[in-house]
């Protein structure tokens, strides 16, 4: 079938390819969504394991900056490395996670949105409104020095100084003759003051108040660091703004702002250290439903850079299934959506209205499946024992059905209505 989508000057679209269960996923939704349809310029990049491990990982940074250069990618889930895989001799080394370098490369802010679907019950029912997750994607647990400590001993950090000024050494602890194990990671100011304006312009452009979350009352300089450059950020370019559109801004310690986000009915943009993002995110994505109704996005350059995503992981044990013949009724959605707005994006980018009409159209469908009771057996489960489940397959080819339906629909208005209606559409 022939594109049935003008593209104009559209310019390329770098797709990161993935591993398991989320790549068969993201192959169907290349295949049989998107390019029967929109003939986009694709930049392919490879990031599986065996390839990542072929190149030693130098696939992973040009992947990256070309994501940068193009302004506009997506990616599909991908495998960090174990120990164990390292022991079967799959791997050379301990490749880094993939994100990571992705996101060290564009310098991005994540910020994770679930869809919600009034056929979907929430698992947090009282959560009406959606919750937008900011996770800083630097430093932390990420990008921390841990090691096993053998035996008696004493653990010191030290700083020294550029310039020469005097060391600073810090005794954290003394092992006994069993030993132990430490950590040690960081961040850096700019970092959090980038994080800090991307979360504000973000709560800006989606109209929701924004709330930070730490621990300060135990890393008082560490966590500390975030309040206070959060404060200062908004204080100095985000108060007067927020005010004239009748939005806050608050701090909280994490534990009382869990408490507060299941007592809400949503609404509110949540930013969250590194780690911290990463957990709160699953957690909210599981309480709207399924992590395969979350959608993810890297925003980075300053907001220049927009890297999409499906940011439900791998899903080995349901590849293991399809690799065995079966068809797992693995849900596909957030796979579409990483697909649909990565091509809004370039479509906004490029002035392409008419690309970002399909990408809206390809949405709309794919929620229309979902709201008809065209589910995957993660939702359908929690509709009920008597609501059917189709395959992962079976939901790409519905949708597909149903863009393949609407296009046909809009080219025969367009021909009805004559040349002008015609104008830059492919026969």
């Amino acid at each position: 079938m022939t594109a049935t989508v003008p593209l104009g000057t559209l310019r390329p679209v770098v797709e990161l390819r993935g591993d398991e269960m989320a790549r068969v996923m993201w192959d169907l939704v290349r295949d049989r969504i998107v390019l029967p349809f929109l003939d986009v310029d694709l930049v392919t990049f490879d990031l599986s394991l065996p390839e990542r491990d072929r190149t030693a990982d130098r696939i992973t940074v040009e992947a990256a900056e070309a994501v940068r250069d193009a302004r506009v990618g997506t990616k599909c889930a991908t495998i960090t490395p174990t120990a164990e895989r390292l022991g079967t001799g799959e791997v050379r080394r301990l490749w880094p996670s993939p994100n990571g370098t992705i996101r060290r490369t564009l310098r991005g802010v994540i910020f994770r949105e679930p869809v919600v679907l009034g056929a979907v019950p929430r698992v947090v029912p009282g959560w009406t409104q959606p919750i937008v997750m900011a996770r800083h994607p630097y430093g932390d647990q990420y990008q921390a020095v841990d090691f096993a400590v053998p035996g008696a001993g004493r653990l010191t950090m030290t700083y020294v100084p550029d310039d020469g000024g005097v060391a600073v050494e810090h005794e954290i602890t003394r092992f006994g003759a069993d030993g132990g194990v430490a950590l040690g990671m960081h961040n850096v100011t700019d970092s959090i003051r980038e994080f800090a304006r991307a979360c504000f312009a973000h709560g800006l452009t989606r109209g929701l108040p924004v709330y930070l979350s730490t621990k300060d009352t135990v890393l008082r300089s560490y966590d500390g660091a975030f309040r206070d450059t959060f404060r200062t950020v908004f204080e100095d370019e985000f108060a007067d703004r927020f005010a004239a559109a009748g939005l806050a801004y608050e701090h909280r310690l994490i534990d009382d702002m869990a408490a507060s986000a299941l007592k809400s009915g949503g609404g509110f943009l949540w930013a969250c250290k590194n780690y911290d993002g990463d957990v709160q995110s699953d957690v909210v994505a599981q309480g709207f439903g399924s992590p395969g109704l979350m959608t993810s996005a890297l925003l980075g350059e300053g907001g220049r850079v927009l890297l999409t995503e499906a940011a439900h992981g791998t899903i080995a044990r349901h590849h293991r299934r399809w690799v065995a013949g079966e068809d797992p009724s693995t849900n596909p959605t957030a796979t579409i959506l990483a697909w649909s707005r990565a091509l809004a994006q370039r479509a906004l980018l490029d002035d392409a209205p008419q690309v970002g009409d399909f990408a809206e159209l390809v949405e709309r469908v794919t929620a229309g499946a979902i709201e008809s009771g065209c589910m995957t057996r993660d939702l359908a489960s929690l509709v009920g024992p008597h609501q059917a489940h189709v395959g992962t397959r079976e939901f790409v080819d519905e949708v597909a059905r149903h863009v393949r339906d609407e296009l046909h629909r809009t080219r025969t208005r367009a021909h009805a209505d004559g040349p002008a209606g015609r104008a830059g559409m492919v026969s």
